[in-house]
């Protein structure tokens, strides 16, 4: 198991990466420190299972995340601007 602490677009995030959970899928968590919402989840949790050395083709748990994130931002047209109720 990998654990990693990066900043994506100024959101502060935690990512665990197991290889081959099961023997057969890697396991990816992502968590945004004070939950906030990312492109993958609105509640800044996320647990995702990808195909076995999906994270390897990528070069790593930070290169995967991170293009998984832009890859979602530019498709939704994500800002990560949170609106005000008031």
């Amino acid at each position: 198991m990998e654990q990693h602490s990066i900043t994506w677009r100024g959101i502060a995030l935690e990512i665990t990466f197991t290889p081959e959970k099961f023997g057969m899928v890697d396991h990816i968590e992502i968590m945004t420190e004070d939950r906030a919402p990312l492109p993958v989840t609105d509640t800044g949790y996320r647990s995702h299972f990808i195909p076995a050395g999906t994270v390897a083709e990528h070069v790593g748990a930070v290169a995967c995340v991170t293009a998984w994130l832009e890859h979602e931002a530019a498709r939704t047209g994500w800002s990560g601007a949170q609106l005000s109720l008031f």
